[in-house]
């Protein structure tokens, strides 16, 4: 492993702080998107958009991991290495700073609302005094996962740390602001978005990146991503599902405020082990009869065949979904749109379950749909701070690796604001 430190220096010519990797470690593939941070193509030279110049994609190995998670540090490392390798011969460059995607079963969001009553309501509001309001809130939602996950995992100690957090809200006496600062009032009301994840996972992340010697700007949870990178109708927002390799993905966004992300331990490789059991084929020979069902490049009576094959276990996704729809049902309501990505979207009956009237008019009763919702394929093009010049990024395979460099844009090229940046030192210290 001691030529990880040093391996491919290309790209001598150019200007390595200009360029930024997002690097999506999934249970099934290691995704490498190689990006520019450029004004030089926009009107507006404030506007920062990414330049994908590179795109690097490599098959994870056997029991590299489990269910979204690290389960061999080497051997994750080893594959990071060669989709880095993938995409820097494409860009002539390789970024030195990264932001690492993480996902999996115990990755948890949710979102805390905490109102704060002031005891010196004419008093204006300092910097001291909204950190100490922020701290509460963010002790509180700490509290709450950290006994959530313990009643899942049956550990009372399981360690976990504050990965993102997001203002949903702020609002003074009933009068939303962006910056508190120097206003008056009796109530300070906040709602905060926060994700956590398991140190054990963390750490194993960290150390992937110091073996591939680079600097880790950011850890970030992937549906956090997607939600962050949305512009699908915020006004109304969306339920998310990110079928991958391992794990089933889903982020609740409502009026624009990300509600929780849940995780589902079933994905493609269930269906690619359904195919291999029954078909009697090895697992690469499944894989390619799976992608070639859900690319529709099989005969009508083969396409049947593996249709009928993956029913049952499609509806067993169905019915995972609707208990994680459970889980946010103390929403007021639901927005009716579904938006599909991952590579495991492409599987024909995921989408038909969703759309089937029987399933939509038993949704409709069960859970507070605003009205019958409509289910749609997020596309590259909607992730629009992201331009995609290699013209390697098309499909719903590439949506979470594109949310996640737009992600990393942000990370990188974001200013100092007030609220923001309080979050960002309290993130650090809740490490």
């Amino acid at each position: 492993m001691g030529r990880l430190k040093n391996f491919f220096q290309i790209g001598k010519g150019k200007s390595k702080k200009d360029y930024l990797l997002a690097l999506d470690i999934g249970t099934e593939f290691i995704k490498a998107l190689i990006f520019k941070v450029d004004t030089s193509l926009f009107k507006d030279e404030e506007e920062k958009k990414g330049l994908v110049v590179g795109v690097g994609r490599q098959r994870q190995l056997p029991n590299q991991m489990q269910a979204g998670a690290v389960a061999d540090i080497d051997g994750v490392a080893l594959t990071c290495q060669k989709a880095i390798e993938q995409a820097s011969q494409m860009a002539r460059l390789k970024p030195t700073k990264a932001v690492l995607g993480v996902a999996g079963e115990f990755i948890k969001g949710l979102t805390t609302n905490f109102a704060y009553q002031r005891n010196s309501p004419e008093e204006e509001i300092d910097l001291a005094e909204l950190k100490n309001i922020i701290q509460k809130i963010q002790w509180k939602a700490f509290d709450q996962l950290r006994s959530q996950l313990a009643w899942e995992t049956g550990q009372p100690e399981i360690e976990i740390r504050l990965v993102n957090a997001l203002v949903n809200e702020l609002s003074i006496d009933g009068y939303q602001v962006t910056n508190p600062l120097g206003f008056q009032g009796k109530e300070i009301f906040l709602s905060i978005f926060n994700v956590y994840a398991p140190m054990v996972q963390l750490r194993a992340l960290e150390s992937i990146a110091a073996k591939l010697n680079l600097e880790l700007l950011s850890i970030v949870a992937e549906p956090y991503a997607l939600a962050k990178a949305s512009s699908f109708e915020p006004k109304v927002g969306g339920l998310f599902i990110d079928v991958g390799g391992g794990t089933t993905d889903i982020a609740l966004i409502r009026q624009g405020r990300v509600e929780g992300i849940k995780s589902l331990a079933l994905a493609g490789q269930a269906f690619t082990k359904r195919l291999s059991q029954t078909l009697g084929l090895g697992s690469t020979e499944a894989e390619a009869i799976k992608i070639k069902h859900a690319q529709r490049q099989l005969s009508h009576n083969v396409q049947r065949k593996i249709k009928e094959i993956l029913e049952r276990d499609i509806k067993i996704w169905s019915k995972g979904v609707e208990l994680i729809l459970e889980e946010f049902s103390q929403a007021e309501f639901f927005p009716p749109l579904i938006l599909l990505c991952g590579g495991g979207s492409l599987l024909p009956g995921i989408k038909n379950i969703l759309s089937r009237e029987s399933i939509q008019g038993e949704w409709l009763d069960k859970f507070p749909f605003s009205q019958k919702p409509k289910v749609r394929f997020i596309h590259s093009g909607q992730i629009t701070n992201m331009v995609d010049q290699t013209g390697l990024l098309e499909g719903p395979e590439s949506i979470t690796p594109l949310a996640l460099a737009n992600l990393t844009l942000e990370i990188a090229t974001s200013g100092e604001k007030t609220l923001p940046s309080i979050l960002r030192r309290i993130v650090r210290m809740m490490r």
